[in-house]
């Protein structure tokens, strides 16, 4: 069991799913496992049109017997039988195993298999799943049900199904890159993050799983989405690889007007490192699964925010005309920078979220967390539109999430690989390394550093060549006198040219 399966379930169990045929919806999606039903492109949206229209339906989270309380462990010693993978036998390149309900996954979510135009549900059986190392066996005829599903193929080498996507928990779902294991999540959508009201979680109530064709190297996934403020209706086309990329359509339906919601929505953890340790007793330099948000505006500008895991919960806003992408990215790629042979932080993935289409003014939304521990995500990066979502209206939109390295932003600009911060309380030094290709053989001379501050004072600017990286490093002290709060930004300038990214930085006490 990945920490991210348990961390997902954790303060979901309120926002648990009902089955379809409990919601209300078109009688054709029924509990009858048997029954065929046509199903289109427009199928799922139907569904979510119609659902929106009809007052939110509260949780069933029941479970029979010993599954009712089933420890971390227990979950962990039920496991899906292989031999019953969905499209096993169909030569697809793909395959499908099915998630048990159980422990914090309480959450029944309907699954379809997709075929020739025609879904039918997929009935649960206990002979899918071996309950191991002393967990009760199922009744036979028991109908426990499914919390999500994961998707494997041959993603690293020809002869063996590695997991390349899971969906499980809420509206959370992940995927890999080719060598990659889990890290960052993304959700189906976002509302009141960071509000002091409480969050509400969205969460996935049915998917429609359609079987690839022999020689496509994709697999089209469709999910209904329900909350009390909101339905909504997502379809995934997912294509491994080195990189992953998920193309998302995405059509919102919602009940009440919504001011506080998130598109695009990545939710990471980040606990500390070389920018901020304090109070750290750890042998790691490092623990997080990104270091960074990186965000490419309309006019093609390039922001870089360090992460932080700051003492009280901190939301960051950057405005933005006609996104071009961002994304919570992992930059320090070497086993050196985490020094853990279990977690491998090196090798989770940077997460991308390109835009297809104009999505108009807004914001790229950044919510960090205090977390004393690294089994919580406690970061979450969306977009924000600048106007509310109004009840009773339509609103889609369509965008690429790539899983990878690097992220498909490639540019010659300098980019900021790594932030060092240390000190005391009344003078704080700041360290920057930057590579490039645009700044990489520049003389020393052609090159400025600005830093700037909104409090506080900046003193003893320093740029220098950095022979170990082949890029410059900066460095600068700064002076908070007194300040709570200081906004930093440094730029490496030609003239007025803009050599690298900007780097911007939230500093507290």
């Amino acid at each position: 069991m990945h920490r991210r399966h348990l961390l997902l379930g954790l303060g979901l169990l309120a926002m648990a799913p009902v089955p379809l045929s409990r919601l209300g919806i078109s009688e054709a999606w029924s509990e009858e496992e048997e029954q065929a039903v046509p199903f289109d492109a427009q199928t799922v949206r139907q569904l979510a049109r119609e659902l929106a229209a009809k007052p939110y339906k509260g949780p069933a989270s029941d479970l029979p017997g010993a599954f009712d309380k089933l420890s971390y462990d227990d979950y962990r010693n039920v496991r899906f039988n292989g031999d019953h993978a969905l499209w096993r036998e169909a030569n697809t390149g793909f395959q499908a195993q099915m998630l048990h309900r159980g422990f914090l996954f309480r959450d029944r979510v309907d699954i379809y298999q997709v075929a020739d135009g025609q879904a039918r549900k997929l009935a649960y059986d206990p002979a899918m799943f071996r309950f191991e190392h002393g967990v009760a066996q199922p009744p036979p005829k028991a109908d426990i049900g499914f919390s999500g599903f994961r998707l494997h193929g041959p993603i690293n080498r020809p002869d063996y199904f590695d997991e390349i996507a899971v969906f499980q928990g809420a509206s959370y779902f992940r995927g890999v890159g080719k060598g990659q294991v889990y890290g960052s999540s993304a959700r189906g959508l976002a509302v009141k993050t960071g509000d002091a009201g409480g969050e509400e979680f969205p969460a996935f109530r049915a998917f429609w799983l359609e079987q690839p064709r022999p020689g496509v190297d994709s697999v089209v996934v469709h999910a209904l989405l329900d909350s009390p403020s909101a339905s909504a209706a997502h379809r995934f086309t997912i294509r491994p690889g080195t990189e992953t990329v998920m193309s998302v359509e995405m059509t919102v339906y919602p009940r009440v007007d919504i001011d506080q919601v998130g598109i695009g929505a990545l939710t990471s953890m980040f606990m500390f490192g070389p920018n901020d340790r304090d109070g750290i007793d750890d042998f790691r330099p490092m623990v997080c699964d990104a270091n960074g948000l990186a965000i490419v505006t309309g006019t093609g500008e390039r922001l870089w925010r360090p992460l932080a895991n700051p003492q009280r919960l901190q939301i960051s806003s950057f405005a933005v005309s006609d996104l071009r992408g961002f994304g919570l990215m992992q930059r320090q790629r070497s086993f050196f920078d985490y020094q853990d042979l279990e977690a491998r932080y090196e090798r989770r993935p940077s997460v991308w979220v390109e835009p297809i289409g104009d999505w108009g003014d807004g914001s790229v939304v950044l919510v960090e967390i205090p977390t004393p521990e690294e089994i919580h995500d406690n970061i979450v990066a969306f977009w924000r539109p600048r106007e509310p979502l109004r009840k009773g209206r339509e609103y889609s939109n369509t965008y690429r999430l790539h899983w990878g390295w690097s992220g498909p932003d490639v540019t010659d600009a300098g980019r900021f690989t790594a932030t060092r911060v240390g000190g005391n309380a009344e003078r704080r030094l700041f360290v920057l390394d930057i590579v490039g290709d645009r700044v990489k053989d520049l003389p020393p001379e052609s090159l400025v550093a600005r830093v700037t501050a909104d409090a506080g004072e900046v003193r003893d600017i320093v740029l220098q060549p950095n022979p170990e990286i082949g890029g410059w490093r900066v460095s600068f002290a700064l002076e908070p006198r007194g300040a709570g709060l200081v906004e930093l930004r440094a730029d490496l300038l030609r003239g007025e040219e803009r050599m690298a990214e900007s780097w911007v930085y939230r500093w507290t006490p």
